[in-house]
């Protein structure tokens, strides 16, 4: 079987998915309270990785990963367009969590089903041995992605972002706060991520997508 038919038969898995509604981690009582939609861009060509959280709602309903205005403000700080974004030859987009994990009792969404990355994310990523560079959004992302990554905090974690591109992993790993509008506090605070962040991340995606 080629590289990209194992791919597809990859696709194809996933989409199937059911685990979080017929084996969840903690029990019936805490299975995923709607039908699965796994969302998820498993590439063969794509040298960018974008290692988020979970889909959200918006997602969930259109099967198209950071459709939202979380993906516009991601795009923003990449420098490209929609059409680039979702071409798959240049982008793979995997989630820690493929399906959208539903809303606690504030109204916020829930973390990543504990169920989706022990059983996928390491034959998803080992599929994709071209992937040069990991784009880790958000504390959970950033936790299995880097070693001891997310334990001081996502502030610290992103602050770091100079030792985390030149420690020699491979793929290079580059930590992002979620573009959510719930961290635009934060990105107020926080200048140094537009002023120092944000330029390395666009002139390294602009070469990687050349």
């Amino acid at each position: 079987m080629s590289d990209e038919a194992e791919l597809e038969s990859l696709r194809r898995e996933i989409a199937a998915c059911r685990i979080c509604r017929d084996a969840p981690a903690k029990g019936a009582a805490r299975r995923l309270p709607h039908e699965p939609r796994p969302v998820a861009v498993i590439s063969s060509n794509a040298r960018i990785l974008i290692a988020g959280q979970a889909p959200g709602l918006r997602v969930h309903e259109s099967g198209l990963p950071f459709d939202d205005a979380s993906g516009d403000r991601l795009r923003s700080w990449l420098g490209v367009d929609r059409a680039t974004f979702y071409d798959r030859d240049r982008f793979a987009i995997v989630p820690m969590g493929f399906c959208f994990p539903g809303y606690d009792d504030k109204g916020a969404d829930l973390p990543p089903r504990r169920e989706c990355a022990p059983f996928w994310r390491q034959k998803v990523i080992s599929a994709m041995p071209q992937i040069e560079l990991a784009l880790v959004i958000g504390q959970y992302a950033q936790a299995w992605h880097m070693a001891g990554g997310g334990r001081g905090g996502m502030t610290e974690t992103v602050r770091g972002w100079r030792d985390s591109l030149i420690s020699g992993r491979s793929p290079a790993v580059l930590p992002l706060p979620h573009p959510s509008w719930r961290n635009s506090g934060w990105l107020k605070r926080n200048s140094w991520f537009e002023k120092e962040l944000l330029p390395v991340l666009q002139v390294r995606t602009k070469m990687l997508l050349s």
